[in-house]
Order: C-alpha cells, then sequence, then structure tokens
C-alpha cells in the first residue's frame, strides 16, 4: 500500500487562510488553524502558545527531547508575541519552517489587534504576496529601471540562495549573471517594449559538475492597465522533469524494438539455420577441391550467417527481457553483485582485471529478479572489461541515497565521448565494429532496470567512467 503524498506547500497555506477566515472568535480560529495544519503537514501535534518568543521557548526546553520539532514567531503589532509550533511533522524542518512562517504572518494579518483593523484592501494584498511566497518557483519582479522590486522566499532557497534584503533595490545586472548585462537587458527592454513573453531554457553545470536545465519565463505586467511598468521573471529547475521525459522516451523506445523483435525473429532463424547447416554439407561435397575461391565464399558465408545469428539471438533475448516479469522478491543487491563478480573472475576478457569493492552493509534490500539484475550488472561489468582493455580497475560501490538503492560501477578506461555518449542505450548502437558487437547489450540492461522502476545512467570523462544504477528499496509492508 502506498503511502499518501503530503499536500504542496501551497496547498497548507491555502488551507490555513481558510481556517483562519472563518466565522469565530480568535481563540476558535486558531484552534482551526492548529486542527488543520495537524492534518495537512501532516504533524503529532500543532499549537499556538501566547506571551512568549521562539527564543524563549527554546531556552526553556519546552520541546520534547528527540522529537523532531519547528517553531517560529507570530509577531503582533503593539509588543504582541507569540509562537508557532509543530510537533513530530513528517516534513523536514528546513520544509517545514518557511510554510509555518508563512502561516504565522497571515495569523499577523487576519487576528484583531488593538491597532485599526486592516481594510479589505490591505487584507487582499497581504494575502497576494503570501501567495507569490509560497509559490514552489522563483520569482521576482523588476521595473523599468530594472530594479528588483519582489524576490519569493524560493529564490532565497534556490541554487544561488540569495536573501531577499541583498537584492531588493538593486538593479538586476547586478545580482544576476547566469546571462551576460547585455542579454538581460535586451531580453527586459523586449518584454517591456513589446509585451510579448519570452520563454528560455538553459544548461547551467554548477560547481559540483552537475548539470541542471532551467527554464525561465519573462511575463509583462502591467499595474495600472495602461503601459507595462514591470516585468514578472518565473524560473523553474526542468532536471527531473527532463530526465523523466528521456526515460519514458527511452522505455517507449525499446518496448516497440522488443514487440518487433518477438514477432518477426523467429522467422528470421529459421532460414538462417538452413543456410548455415547447408554451409559443411556443400564444404564435404567440394572435399579437397582445389577451387579456393569456393571454400573462401563457403567461409565468409559461414561467418555472416553467425553473426546474423548472433543479432538475432540479441534481439531474442532482448524481447524476452521486455516481456518477461519472472519472480519480483525482496532481494540484497551487495550479494547480487558479488554474485556478478564470482561468476565473471574466470571470464577471458574479465580475469586480469582489479576489482575494488566498496559495499554499505547496512544497504536495505530491493525488489527485484535476481537473475535479470545479475545480467544487467554483467553485461556493464564487460563493457568495462572491453573499455579497459582488460587491464584497468573496476571498482563497484553500493550506498543508500535519500529514498533509492545506488549500484555504481566505475572504470579507469578512456571514457566515452561526449557525442558517443547521449546514443550508447540506444538499440543496436555500438562502437565495437561488426564483428564484436550487436549494440544490444545495454539497451537490455535499461529495459530491465525499467522494469525494476529503476534508472540507470552513465556520467564519463576520461579516464572514468560510471554506470549509476537506482533502484527503489522494499517497500515496509513488502518487507512484512
Amino acid at each position: 500500500m502506498t503511502a499518501p503524498l503530503r499536500p504542496p506547500a501551497l496547498a497548507v497555506v491555502t488551507g490555513a487562510a481558510r481556517a483562519l477566515s472563518i466565522s469565530a472568535s480568535e481563540a476558535d480560529r486558531l484552534r482551526a488553524l492548529c486542527d488543520q495544519l495537524r492534518v495537512a503537514l501532516p504533524a503529532q501535534e500543532v499549537r499556538v502558545v501566547l506571551g512568549q518568543r521562539r527564543g524563549d521557548r527554546l531556552a526553556a526546553g519546552h520541546a520534547p527531547e528527540g522529537t523532531p520539532t519547528c517553531i517560529v514567531d507570530i509577531a503582533w503589532p503593539e509588543g504582541r508575541h507569540a509562537t508557532l509550533e509543530a510537533i513530530g511533522s513528517e516534513r523536514l524542518v528546513t520544509e517545514c519552517r518557511p510554510i509555518l512562517e508563512t502561516v504565522a504572518a497571515l495569523v499577523v494579518a487576519a487576528t484583531p489587534s488593538h491597532s485599526p483593523p486592516p481594510t479589505d484592501a490591505e487584507l487582499e494584498r497581504r494575502l497576494h504576496w503570501l501567495t507569490v511566497d509560497s509559490l514552489p518557483v522563483g520569482l521576482y519582479v523588476v521595473d523599468r529601471t530594472y530594479r528588483i522590486v519582489i524576490w519569493n522566499r524560493k529564490r532565497e532557497t534556490g541554487t544561488q540562495g540569495l536573501r531577499r534584503a541583498e537584492v531588493l533595490g538593486r538593479q538586476v545586472f547586478e545580482v544576476l549573471h547566469r546571462q551576460s548585462a547585455e542579454q538581460l537587458r535586451a531580453d527586459f527592454t523586449r518584454v517591456f517594449d513589446a509585451g510579448e513573453v519570452l520563454e528560455d531554457e538553459q544548461e547551467v553545470v554548477g560547481a559540483n559538475g552537475e548539470a541542471r536545465v532551467y527554464r525561465t519565463t519573462r511575463l509583462p505586467m502591467r499595474l495600472d492597465g495602461g503601459e507595462i511598468t514591470h516585468v514578472i521573471t518565473i524560473g523553474e529547475d526542468l532536471t527531473e522533469t527532463r530526465a523523466i521525459q528521456r526515460a519514458m522516451h527511452q522505455t517507449e523506445k525499446l518496448a516497440a524494438v522488443g514487440q518487433l523483435a518477438a514477432g518477426v525473429m523467429h522467422e528470421i532463424n529459421n532460414p538462417l539455420a538452413t543456410i548455415g547447416a547447408c554451409v559443411p554439407v556443400i564444404s564435404a561435397r567440394l572435399g579437397a577441391s582445389p577451387d579456393s575461391k569456393a571454400q573462401e565464399y563457403l567461409a565468409i558465408i559461414e561467418s555472416e550467417v553467425g553473426r546474423a545469428t548472433n543479432i538475432v539471438d540479441g534481439l531474442l533475448d532482448f524481447s524476452r527481457a521486455e516481456r518477461a516479469g519472472g519472480v519480483m522478491e525482496p532481494a540484497d543487491l551487495n550479494a547480487l553483485l558479488e554474485r556478478t563478480l564470482y561468476l565473471l573472475q574466470h571470464h577471458q576478457r574479465f580475469r586480469r582485471l582489479e576489482v575494488v569493492r566498496d559495499f554499505d552493509p547496512a544497504l536495505p534490500p530491493v525488489t527485484g529478479n535476481g537473475e535479470r539484475l545479475i545480467q544487467a550488472a554483467m553485461a556493464i561489468l564487460l563493457n568495462a572489461a572491453d573499455a579497459t582493455g582488460g587491464h584497468g580497475t573496476v571498482r563497484v560501490t553500493t550506498r543508500l541515497e535519500g529514498q533509492w538503492v545506488i549500484a555504481e560501477l566505475t572504470d579507469n578506461g578512456p571514457g566515452i565521448p561526449p557525442e558517443v555518449l547521449p546514443n550508447i542505450f540506444e538499440p543496436f548502437y555500438t562502437t565495437k565494429g561488426p564483428s564484436r558487437g550487436t549494440g544490444l547489450g545495454l539497451a537490455i540492461c535499461y529495459g530491465i532496470i525499467a522494469d525494476h522502476q529503476g534508472r540507470l545512467d552513465v556520467r564519463s570523462e576520461p579516464g572514468r567512467t560510471t554506470f549509476r544504477i537506482a533502484l527503489p528499496p522494499v517497500r515496509r509492508e513488502e518487507a512484512a
């Protein structure tokens, strides 16, 4: 049974706003707010403690020991103070705190004080700002002098991590440097002058060497309905979305090839077998014939029939991998990799390689078909043997990374050229030459890992290539 998904931050804040808008006393509205947050976060308990600041609460040691607790201040005008506390939330504190800070600002806006109550327009303005601040995308707004007037919370916590106080009032060219100042000015001027919506995608390589894909959208904004006064810029990280799209596209192609193979390969195999069987018969009939050309042609026929048979066998294996479910049960990935290395230790292409193991002994089990996972790992390791010429080093590493069980197979071969890298999982794509490979091995591996709800990707640079297998761990209900 799959655990229910937590609602996004904006949905939590919207629910909090509804709880605070009910027609009731201040105490009843705060009680309704706490009940709503307890369910939406979710948390073991949510409470409002009047008359204290966050620092007072923490200094007094009021948070239950060992229980994740997030505390934020509610600062009403005229010196009224309180704290909003979420105890035992399933969200990380870094995720929970921005939500509670936004809700605390809503509490201040919606709770009467001794000062004159805010007008409907002021409340609407505050709600609009809190909504913008809670969006899961980075958003900022510049005026006609290119100065930043709005910078939401996602921009603060994004990859650049610039605080709002550091950027408000400054020209955008002084703050953002992914594009040149000239290009930024040209983009904003185009939106101001023509009222166009501009969309742009770019790949950015971070300090850790990881490439991420961002989409930037610039929209015109008119404060009074007349000329364009501001430009809204929204930035979205599309890295995961693009990776999922590529994986889906690859899976669809592999499924199509698998269906084709299952339908026609047996029909091709039969005439190939007949041709292959005729070769030794003809050779026997010729005997010790002096016609060397005839023997040469027979040798060519035999060689090419063998090559075609290998391709057909590979396609049949591929179609079986696409169609076969097999027994899926909890499996120890460390043990499967150890078994793979044992099977390969005397293989002609593998036996001179140095193998370095770096297994996580606390690795949780995965749900899978052991034989098929061994097949995938074996194909990758044999590729590593080919890449190193059989005399290099292969490192096999496992670890738990977030919600994924990771196995990395790294070799110190020359690396995969950048122009080749995007094609290595394509069926029939090979750089080994016609006599050494069919181009189906990695495509089969990709299909096997995809059938296990996992991911297979590769990173390569001169002197180092890493194939990374990511598999979901066994769910609690499966392990029970």
